[in-house]
């Protein structure tokens, strides 16, 4: 990176905006039928919520906190025990795209880059017909 680049993470405002995006999608999956089955605390979605946070920080630039506490990230093998179809794929990429779509002055490049990552993410994670 360039000495004048910033982060994706840093050009967002950092920790706030992922927490906040976030807090606005687990709102979606909370309410919904056929991804909350898919979290083990479903009463409780604070650790989900923390860990997707800390991962997104990490990922767009962020702090290591979420490799430094649970090291790789492995994505595709933390949610093999799951049942991830194309309806929970949609289901999920739906609720993000809601939470990314009430993001406030994000900037429309950057909403594309995340709304690209979001949807490869999502079909990454399908381990079901």
């Amino acid at each position: 990176m360039e000495p004048d680049e910033i982060t994706v993470y840093e050009a967002v405002g950092g920790a706030p905006f992922f927490e906040q995006l976030v807090e606005r999608f687990y709102e979606g999956v909370a309410q919904d039928p056929l991804l909350l089955p898919l979290y083990p605390e479903q009463h409780d979605l604070s650790g989900a919520k923390r860990r997707l946070a800390l991962f997104l920080m990490q990922y767009w630039g962020g702090p290591t906190t979420y490799s430094d506490t649970r090291g790789h990230p492995r994505l595709r093998m933390r949610h093999l025990p799951f049942v991830i179809g194309e309806a929970q794929r949609d289901a999920w990429l739906g609720h993000m795209s809601d939470a990314l779509s009430e993001a406030e002055d994000l900037h429309p490049e950057l909403a594309r880059r995340f709304q690209d990552y979001f949807a490869m993410a999502a079909a990454h994670l399908v381990n079901a017909p």
